[in-house]
């Protein structure tokens, strides 16, 4: 019984964390944290962040970490947008920052398996690399001239849902594209071959390879389908601040990281769900919204981030330990 609590922990965690920060701010300061507008504001906020955590699921339950991420956001968007303006297609703007993405992705991959490296240290220098590309083909300027006004309304559009009198339900579009984006990378970790191998590489690298799993062809799946993810992010960012800034995206690898692991993954590996890193990605959200609404500064706003994210890593490595110890008794 002990043993199921514990499993159920694990999953039900994230989702109790969640309505309990929303109902601290809730309660705080109902009045602005629970408008219309900042309700939309916080989804629109999040998308972005949770997309790349889609992709990031993946990797961490593979058992690496991309630090390159925010990096890649910036690229992505930076490419994609001059695409779109050189070539006067959304299409082609749209194609070029999800290629982007997957190849960096695969990059990351190729290095980290046929070059023997840890993942730390590569995407610690693919994060340079990176941002330097992006700084370096925009020369430190924004793309922002001639970008067709649809492409910006992909992630500033919202419907509005008129209820009772000045009461108005705002649902961004962006919450059109995350829903399925996090259906189809849930199904794909869960349901097929792909997804098992990815948990068992997670789990033991060395019993994968003797179950005849291709460990290294894996790795690089995972590294591109994370790119990938980083690339789509990268569009919606850039489609949000309506330009491709190579500025942006400074430090965001560590949100959609922090909303992994707050979602129940393990950077151990092996531990993770789609599910839990996207409501790991709304209790980042609302708790960076909320404390601006309080009024906490965004000092301590980082060290309470800090504080979370550690928190979450030593429940992990408590209840593994625990479930560890009744499997052994058993």
């Amino acid at each position: 019984m002990g043993k199921k609590l514990l499993e159920l922990s694990g999953k039900l965690g994230p989702i109790f964390a969640l309505v309990l920060v929303t109902a601290i701010f809730a309660a705080w300061e109902p009045g602005k944290f629970l408008s219309p507008i900042n309700i939309g504001n916080i989804i629109s906020q999040t998308v972005v962040i949770a997309v790349g955590a889609v992709g990031m699921t993946f990797i961490i339950v593979s058992g690496g970490i991309d630090l390159s991420a925010g990096s890649l956001i910036a690229l992505a968007g930076v490419f994609a947008t001059q695409a779109m303006v050189s070539s006067e297609s959304i299409a082609v703007g749209l194609l070029a920052g999800l290629f982007t993405g997957a190849v960096c992705g695969m990059i990351n991959g190729l290095v980290i398996t046929k070059g023997k490296l840890p993942p730390f240290i590569v995407t610690l220098g693919m994060l340079e690399i990176l941002r330097g590309t992006a700084l370096q083909v925009t020369m430190g300027l924004p793309v922002e001239r001639n970008i067709p006004e649809w492409f910006n309304k992909i992630s500033n559009a919202v419907i509005r849902i008129p209820v009772t009198g000045d009461t108005t339900i705002i649902i961004p579009y962006l919450l059109f594209i995350l829903i399925p984006v996090a259906l189809a990378a849930g199904f794909l970790l869960k349901y097929t071959v792909f997804g098992v191998q990815v948990y068992a590489v997670g789990s033991n690298e060395q019993t994968a390879r003797l179950c005849g799993v291709n460990v290294e062809r894996v790795k690089i799946w995972v590294y591109t389908l994370g790119g990938f993810a980083m690339g789509l992010a990268g569009i919606l960012q850039a489609s949000r601040l309506r330009s491709g800034q190579p500025t942006t995206g400074v430090g965001l690898e560590l949100d959609i990281i922090a909303a992994v692991v707050v979602g129940g993954g393990s950077l151990m590996g092996g531990e993770g769900t789609i599910t839990g890193s996207v409501v790991g990605a709304f209790i980042i959200r609302i708790l960076r919204n909320g404390c601006v609404i309080v009024g906490i500064s965004p000092h301590v706003q980082r060290i309470i981030i800090g504080l979370i994210i550690i928190a979450a890593v030593f429940v992990d490595q408590l209840r593994r330990r625990t479930l560890e110890g009744a499997r052994k008794g058993t």
